[in-house]
């Protein structure tokens, strides 16, 4: 039966919801969440594996800036020191060819700690400008002290 008001001459019904049971009900929700959120404990996701494909490892071309003026590149990183001595000014056309019309081998720009930020930027934007794409920096981690 719908709550009636005597306000006035006769009786009229009351056409508003009554929100005291809604918060109520929202309360202890609220507080049943909070209770067994932190006894959840996550689940552990097996994803599938699969095999290696048949592609071999890039063999990326590394630049190694000595100075501001001094750049050796190197075909072959993995064959230890060794490179040929170029200038700054011409890093971006001994890549292109270092990269013997390969353009998706990566190359990779190790600096001193001695040379300048902006030395490192340069060597970049040079070689982007001469259309090498996958150009990275190298760098060495150091352990926790």
């Amino acid at each position: 039966m719908p709550a009636m008001s005597s306000r006035g001459r006769g009786r009229r019904t009351i056409n508003e919801i009554n929100m005291v049971p809604f918060i109520d009900v929202m309360l202890v929700l609220l507080i049943i969440f909070m209770v067994t959120a932190p006894l959840i404990t996550p689940s552990v996701i097996n994803l599938p594996s699969v095999d290696r494909a048949n592609k071999q490892p890039d063999k990326p071309i590394e630049i190694v800036i000595k100075s501001e003026d001094e750049v050796q590149i190197k075909k072959d990183p993995s064959k230890g020191s060794g490179g040929a001595s170029i200038p700054m000014s011409q890093i971006g056309s001994a890549a292109s060819t270092a990269q013997d019309g390969d353009p998706a081998r990566p190359v990779i720009i190790s600096a001193d700690k001695g040379v300048k930020y902006e030395t490192v930027v340069n060597a970049m934007n040079q070689l982007k400008r001469s259309g090498i794409e996958r150009v990275g920096l190298s760098v060495t981690t150091t352990g926790a002290k």
